[in-house]
């Protein structure tokens, strides 16, 4: 057994999970549903630009905690050591049932219905067990996705260069197919004249919805209007960029990590970010408007594909999503545990899952992350449960952001190699951007904005129960 990690990543394996865990995917699906939402080409595009800019601008902030605790954990230890354990175990419950296990859930389902592409047998239409009409069923996808999860598990467990390997190379090759079809679409595409269509009318923002006559329009009106409706679209965006701050859970392995983690953050999510705004532009030379919000399936990337390749296009991007989503799914295993490790050495989760193998990596918290990822498979409500949270992700990230306030005025002396770029303006415009997203999904999304703090909340008795535990 080992009692601590290895510093054994560079700079560069740092940027790789950062970019290979946010590039998932989401981008090859969420613009319809934006698209939906805001019925603009100029909309469509400012969503994920403010998205991408939130994104950069927690990643710029970031730097100065994970310079200051540059030890496993990340977000679990910046809230602890700024507002007390359990606001800190509240993150870390939600992070286990929900937020990383369930993402692991829904990534490797998506895998398994690209790779439907390919091998018909692995669709989610292949039930194994049950049916749709039946109350229990277990498709072809879930078990191609339970398989990968375990795969990936058992990978990680051998030690951080095996997981490291995965990333380097599945992120290359993703990044590499993306360019490849942002290239052809930008400049080989015949595409007749659709994207001049497109921008003639680039700022009307308007709700598209299908009826038996046609696509019905509705205008939306007035500050409230556009700041809610742009908050509602911006979900999607979101969602598509989860996880990139899974690199500060492993800060304990990273070489240098006072400078490395917070420069790996600024340059991964810069990268993911314009990689993103670039593919938008390329659905939107590619299709109308109207067939990016209503591609089959939502499937966008499928249809531009298509566009630019004809029908071997369609396998295409299903190559290049599996090979997204597999090296996606590799990060998340590879960061989740260390978060749950630490929990474990407060005595806030399992106490095995606290202790290092011989390879130094969290072995029994990796097989407890996988076991419960793939019950959340099998349960088939890993994608209600992630509309749950995402309201909840908002938060906590807004706390991390204050958090970097709280330690300035807790620990003043407090040695901080790297300091939060453009403090306090930057992190303050940060926190209105959540807030201007957070207030409309509380009024317009309480389906989903209600129950995941409910979720949390669940929490707290759990958290009372385990201090009570520590006493005895």
């Amino acid at each position: 057994m080992n009692s601590e990690f290895r510093r054994s990543l560079s700079l560069l394996d740092a940027t790789m999970i950062v970019m290979g865990s946010m590039i998932g995917s989401g981008i090859f699906i969420v613009s319809a549903d934006i698209s939906r939402n805001v019925g603009s080409p100029g909309y469509l595009i400012l969503v994920w630009v403010l998205t991408g800019l939130m994104m950069i601008l927690a990643a710029v902030s970031y730097g100065e905690l994970s310079a200051m605790y540059p030890k496993a954990g990340g977000l679990y230890v910046y809230l602890r050591e700024a507002f007390g354990p359990m606001t800190a175990f509240l993150y870390g419950w939600a992070l286990f049932t929900v937020i990383q296990t369930g993402t692991i859930a829904a990534v490797g389902v998506a895998f398994s219905k690209f790779a439907a592409y390919i091998f018909p047998s692995l669709s989610e239409n292949h039930y194994l067990i049950g049916s749709a009409e039946s109350g229990f069923s277990i498709h072809a996808a879930q078990v191609t996705s339970l398989c990968l999860i375990i795969f990936l598990t058992f990978i990680n467990t051998r030690g951080i260069q095996n997981g490291r390997w995965v990333q380097l190379v599945f992120t290359l090759a993703k990044i590499g197919g993306i360019v490849i079809l942002i290239l052809a679409g930008l400049f080989f595409a015949k595409t007749a004249g659709v994207w001049d269509i497109n921008w003639q009318d680039a700022w009307t923002l308007q709700n598209l919805k299908t009826t038996p006559t046609g696509i019905e329009k509705t205008p939306i009106f007035g500050t409230w209007g556009v700041i809610s409706t742009i908050a509602i679209a911006s979900v999607g965006a979101i969602f598509s960029s989860f996880a990139w701050d899974n690199i500060t859970f492993i800060a304990g392995e990273i070489k240098n990590p006072k400078r490395n983690i917070g420069l790996s953050l600024f340059l991964g999510v810069s990268i993911v970010v314009g990689i993103y705004i670039l593919l938008n532009l390329v659905y939107l030379r590619v299709l109308p408007i109207s067939g990016i919000a209503f591609a089959d399936s939502d499937r966008v990337a499928v249809e531009t594909s298509k566009m630019i390749f004809g029908e071997m296009g369609t396998n295409l991007i299903a190559v290049v999503v599996m090979i997204s989503t597999f090296g996606c799914i590799n990060g998340l295993v590879l960061a989740g545990a260390r978060v749950f490790y630490t929990m474990a050495n407060d005595n806030l989760f399992f106490k095995n899952c606290g202790q290092l193998n011989a390879a130094a990596v969290p072995e029994k918290a990796l097989w407890f992350q996988c076991f419960w990822a793939c019950a959340l498979c099998l349960s088939g409500r890993y994608g209600d449960l992630l509309d749950y949270v995402i309201f909840v992700v908002l938060i906590f990230y807004a706390l991390v952001i204050l958090a970097i306030f709280k330690l300035r005025k807790k620990y003043p002396d407090a040695e901080r190699p790297y300091r939060a770029f453009g403090y306090p303006i930057v992190q303050i415009i940060y926190l209105l951007i959540t807030v201007g997203i957070c207030v409309p999904l509380l009024i317009y999304k309480p389906n989903y904005t209600w129950p995941g703090l409910g979720l949390i909340l669940l929490g707290v008795p759990v958290y009372f129960w385990l201090m009570k535990s520590k006493e005895k």
